[in-house]
């Protein structure tokens, strides 16, 4: 047997198949590139239908089951049959300014559907513009795809939730949430990894996939890569040096703070705790390739502090450690020196990584002891250790890097990740 996972990302789509083991057999991926916004939900679907066309045969007969993840607050507005009614708003989509207000003054103190980029506030922009008839349901990206692929339509990860305003404590849509958006227009929560039924028939013929595969709900991108990590023990953490940088720690406590983009997630009967910002990877790439960060990066002496001082955002507007969506970028002073400039890019993205985790135990969460580190960045030993100076815990790539990955890990486990039956 074997279990399918696919990470969608910003930037592509990745999948990685796992046998019982849990060791990878098949890997693939597409990638994005630039595209126009009434482009994205297209491409999406034809990436899902493609990656898992090119599977082994082999593999493609004896798969047991699938789960996908999507980047947290990406919504798509469609109709009953998943078509999309509007291109979709992405995850750092800041446009919905006085829906998120309204929110703020509606919702539960510190509930993150309030903050500007939120899947709640990006529903209330798109009913405002698409009205009553434009759309039947509302749905983030992990949600769409798996219903395009088992034919059950309208349900959703308590991850992907959270942001819509899921209520931990009910693990429901709560009454304000009713009040602000009617509930009827928005999936149904259910816990991540729970069956949602096989590959419907039509797709399962197309795909040439065993028909008894079973696809599950979904999760985040950013927890599928803390899945893929591998970690179990309070106080862990992973940090995903994506396109974004995003920091889940796994507490006793459950922690909030939209002031600073705080939130916790459903993990059974622990939490994980974080954020997200909005600087990452694709800050770094705005000014070097690939082959130039690897190159420049054998020269910086990451023992050594850089004095530079940067907010490296890709545009105006963070998330995380501060929720400001008004924070302007800052890349000055740049020196000549492009290894120098590296150097203060790193160390700055290394120290909005610090004082996240430091945040986060002032709030209450379980103090950190480790960081597994997944994404592109995990890659790069001088960051590696500039982090591990600034974080004062060791600091390691993890063995399984990708989203897909844990994707993958969930599809296998189910329930099973987050100490429940399935």
């Amino acid at each position: 047997m074997y279990f399918l996972g696919i990470d969608f990302g910003t930037s592509g789509a990745r999948s990685c198949v796992i046998d019982a083991t849990g060791a990878v057999v098949h890997a693939d991926q597409r990638d994005f590139g630039t595209l126009a916004d009434y482009e994205r939900a297209g491409l999406w679907r034809d990436a899902l239908w493609d990656l898992i066309a090119a599977l082994p045969p082999a593999i493609r007969a004896q798969l047991s089951d699938v789960a996908l993840d999507g980047t947290s607050g990406t919504l798509i507005a469609c109709d009953e049959a998943l078509d999309p009614r509007h291109p979709p708003l992405l995850y750092n989509d800041d446009r919905a300014v006085d829906e998120a207000a309204l929110i703020a003054k509606t919702a539960t103190p510190g509930h993150p559907a309030a903050a500007v980029t939120s899947g709640l506030a990006k529903m209330l922009w798109l009913k405002k513009r698409l009205g009553l008839t434009g759309a039947r349901l509302y749905l983030n990206q992990a949600d769409w795809l798996a219903g395009l692929l088992s034919g059950r339509v309208g349900m959703t990860d308590y991850h992907n939730a959270l942001k819509l305003g899921l209520d931990l404590d009910t693990l429901q849509w709560p009454a304000w949430v009713e009040y602000l958006a009617d509930v009827d227009y928005l999936p149904v929560p259910i816990a991540p990894g729970a069956r949602l039924g096989t590959v419907s028939r039509p797709r399962a013929r197309y795909l040439g996939v065993n028909p008894g595969c079973m696809v599950h709900a979904g999760t985040t991108d950013s927890i599928a890569a803390f899945l893929a990590a591998g970690v179990n023990g309070s106080g862990e953490a992973v940090t995903s040096l994506g396109s974004t940088l995003v920091l889940k720690l796994l507490s006793d406590t459950r922690v909030e703070s939209l002031e600073h983009g705080v939130y916790s997630h459903w993990f059974g009967r622990r939490w994980l705790a974080g954020g997200a910002s909005n600087c990452g990877g694709a800050v770094l790439r705005q000014f070097f390739d690939d082959r130039q960060l690897a190159a420049l990066s054998e020269h910086i002496n990451p023992a050594v502090a850089s004095p530079l001082a940067y907010r490296p955002l890709p545009r105006t507007g963070e998330r995380f450690p501060v929720n400001d969506p008004d924070l302007a970028p800052c890349f000055d002073p740049r020196p000549a020196d492009d290894t120098a400039f590296l150097h203060g890019l790193l160390e700055s993205l290394a120290r909005i990584e610090a004082r996240g985790y430091a945040l986060l135990a002032e709030l209450g969460a379980s103090p950190l002891v480790r960081v597994e580190t997944a994404g592109g960045g995990a890659q790069n030993p001088a960051w590696a250790v500039i982090r591990q100076r600034l974080l004062g815990v060791p600091v390691n790539r993890a063995a399984q890097t990708e989203a897909a990955y844990g994707a993958a890990r969930l599809a296998r486990d189910g329930l099973q990740l987050f100490g429940a039956a399935n």
